[in-house]
């Protein structure tokens, strides 16, 4: 979850006057064109990525042992993470240099990852040639099986014969799946026909042999393709992901990659994924995608199969790299996909997704009236902090949401509900002007970057477009920018923060450094990019959001409130910190006890929330579940009892508020919306009326525009 690009050019600027001499100098010392596959160019690639580091990243490591051995894991995770390869002879072969990569950094030697490439190779090699004779006999489903997927604690086998078992036992475990879904689908036709004459077991068995067949076919195909280069850029993130989670290298294509989706246009699925623990799964649902309208997936659910057409065959993609999955997932607009998800609550069903281009103004900020026989309360959703960075005067999410506000004001709403959930960051220009909406004038995040210089960013415009009570929607994945406006609200009490028991915890900034413009005179080739962290965000009251993030003032769970999905889940985060706080004035929230007070005890008693605890709870041991049966009878009837008790959290859908929505045209805009503009904003009013945490927040505005003006308790107001 990274916010790109947050702060003005005049800073990124700044950040390439470390470069310059750097510039000046290898001009003279690197003077030779190397190939794609050039081990002179990874060299020198690894000289450039370690001098950036250094003089570059917020917190640069040392070269030592410890951060070797980290490398070293973390290398043959990323090559070899599911033991599907290498033997233990050749991690004891790797062995010696354990602790003697720091060694070849400092000179820039390639050797342990030669060494590696070098028997990956011969390795993937011997399971191409006996994969095909493993798929050749049936797999009997009676057979009394289990198989443990859990890697961190699954050893490297001693010999080609045990990998020859593992890779049948996975084997084994694919046809089942595959075997069960075949087999419910003949007896729903049967069901539905009685004349309908079932495909026999053996057929389906036969079946599910034929698809992995395919796919390993495939996956051998895939994996021929990658060059030399492709494995040392695994190499080269293994490396650089000891500084942080968000410190990365992108290769060249890679690179096209990123410029593309950070240019506000995307066409596939509407999601973003990532690869963590061996399996693909969704991060974030970008708005406007299909997937976002037809609400079809879920950050959390787990991608295990792609298929493109109706008459063609899943693909499993579990053992893919992650670029070579999501080139199965795009395509073009119309098209359609089938995704075998398996759900965060651990259910496992196929998914058909018609791809589209995802378009920006879906990303814009929207608002909504919410009417009460109270009165009408406004909700403005914010999906990301968007901004041009050609020019600023162009649209920007603050100058939106000064648009909807000053609307929101003329329809005389009594509360504004501020919606930052799952919005990743985004411009900290914007945050800052957004910010003073709310607030006279002030600081409103301080920024510590490279080199300790510290820098307060201000709103000094005295005016203030909104007055009157607010309450932030945040959850485990509002990160970054949401964070930093959702702090600053919190610490002028200006706002309640509603919403999961912390947000995501991202409190640093990454720039991009081309590569490219590290070298000078001669040819070298596209040597890519570096994403590097070089700044941290603190609040005015100097604590890091780094890692704690931002703590609700009333917790609200969720279904992900225990699966680690926040920053302090992932490798290598840096520490959370203080610094000593700016001054500011804060104000005070008429009837905030007495709001809050109301809102937990509500929350206390309300049988939902008891729901979705315990569907929280159940997605958390779902998640940890990686024991599998390998026998038809015990497989299906585990599958059927978790689905079973998965049905109880269907009562969760059943919710809706008693509450009006009324969407509002986009502010500023003349002329009427097109219909599809219309049948979007309708199906979004369907979920609204369905979002208990909307709800809430709306009883947490009427608790706050209470004609009663008490500090205190509930108690005092019924005494009264």
């Amino acid at each position: 979850m990274v916010a790109i690009n947050l702060k003005n050019n005049n800073t990124t600027m700044r950040n390439y006057i470390w470069i310059v001499p750097f510039i000046l100098i290898t001009g003279f010392v690197f003077g030779y064109t190397p190939n794609n596959d050039d081990p002179k160019k990874d060299k020198l690639l690894l000289e450039i990525i370690s001098y950036v580091l250094d003089r570059g990243h917020y917190d640069p490591k040392d070269f030592n042992d410890e951060f070797s051995e980290n490398v070293f894991s973390n290398y043959l995770e990323n090559i070899d993470g599911q033991h599907r390869f290498f033997l233990k002879s050749d991690i004891k072969s790797f062995e010696s240099y354990r602790f003697k990569i720091d060694d070849e950094l400092k000179t820039n030697e390639i050797n342990f990852f030669t060494l590696t490439y070098s028997r990956l190779m011969q390795r993937m090699k011997q399971v191409e040639s006996f994969y095909k004779e493993l798929l050749e006999k049936p797999f009997n489903f009676n057979i009394k099986e289990e198989i443990d997927l859990n890697y961190e604690e699954t050893p490297y086998t001693n010999n080609i014969i045990e990998l020859k078992s593992i890779w049948r036992k996975r084997f084994k475990l694919s046809a089942l799946e595959t075997f069960t879904t075949k087999k419910d689908e003949e007896i729903q036709k049967k069901n539905k026909d009685e004349n309908y004459e079932m495909i026999s077991d053996d057929e389906l068995e036969k079946i599910a042999r034929e698809d992995i067949l395919e796919n390993m076919n495939y996956f051998f195909e895939n994996y021929n393709d990658l060059k030399r280069k492709d494995w040392f850029s695994i190499y080269i993130n293994s490396i650089v992901i000891q500084f942080d989670p968000h410190t990365y290298y992108f290769a060249p294509r890679d690179k096209d990659r990123f410029d593309m989706s950070i240019s506000g246009k995307f066409e596939g699925i509407g999601a973003r994924l990532s690869k963590r623990n061996q399996q693909v799964k969704i991060v974030e649902i970008i708005s406007g995608g299909p997937v976002w309208r037809e609400n079809l997936l879920e950050v959390g659910d787990a991608i295990l199969k792609v298929r493109q057409q109706d008459d063609q065959e899943a693909i499993d993609i579990s053992g893919m790299v992650l670029d070579d999955a999501v080139k199965l997932i795009k395509g073009p607009k119309g098209s359609q996909v089938f995704l075998t998800i398996k759900r965060v609550e651990g259910n496992i069903e196929e998914v058909a997704i018609t791809r589209d281009i995802v378009e920006l103004e879906e990303t814009y900020v929207k608002s909504t009236l919410i009417k009460d026989e109270t009165g009408d309360y406004g909700l403005i959703e914010l999906p990301k902090f968007y901004i041009s960075f050609e020019d600023y005067n162009k649209r920007n999410a603050a100058t939106d949401v000064k648009k909807e506000l000053e609307q929101l004001k003329q329809k005389n709403v009594k509360g504004i509900i501020l919606d930052l959930r799952n919005n990743g960051g985004g411009s900290l220009k914007t945050v800052v002007d957004m910010t003073g909406y709310f607030i006279k004038d002030g600081p409103v995040v301080q920024v510590k970057s490279t080199g300790g210089r510290k820098e307060v960013l201000k709103d000094i415009d005295p005016s203030v477009i909104w007055e009157g009570p607010v309450v932030v929607l945040v959850n485990e994945f509002s990160a970054s920018a949401s964070e930093i406006i959702a702090a600053a609200l919190q610490d002028y009490k200006r706002a309640i923060v509603l919403g999961s028991k912390q947000t995501f915890g991202k409190g640093t900034v990454q720039n991009i450094v081309d590569l490219n413009r590290m070298i000078s005179g001669g040819t070298y080739g596209d040597l890519g990019a570096l994403k590097v962290t070089t700044d941290k965000f603190y609040r005015v009251n100097g604590q890091s959001t780094q890692l704690e993030g931002v703590k609700s003032d009333i917790i609200f769970p969720d279904r992900y409130a225990f699966v680690e999905m926040g920053e302090k889940d992932q490798d290598n985060p840096l520490a959370w910190d203080r610094i000593s706080p700016t001054y500011f004035e804060s104000s005070s929230i008429p009837n905030y006890k007495y709001a809050v007070e109301r809102s937990k005890k509500r929350l206390e008693e309300n049988p939902m929330v008891k729901l979705i605890q315990e569907q929280a709870l159940w997605v958390k041991k779902q998640q940890n579940d990686f024991s599998y049966f390998l026998d038809y009878e015990s497989y299906k009837t585990e599958r059927d009892n978790k689905k079973e008790y998965a049905k109880r959290f269907e009562k969760l859908a059943e919710f809706e508020s008693s509450y009006k929505f009324q969407w509002l045209p986009e502010a500023g805009t003349s002329g009427l919306p097109n219909q599809e503009t219309i049948k979007k904003r309708e199906r979004s009013q369907e979920y609204l009326r369905k979002d208990i945490y909307i709800s809430e927040a709306v009883e947490i505005l009427k608790d706050l525009t209470s004609p009663i003006k008490l500090d205190g308790s509930i108690a005092q107001i019924k005494k009264e």
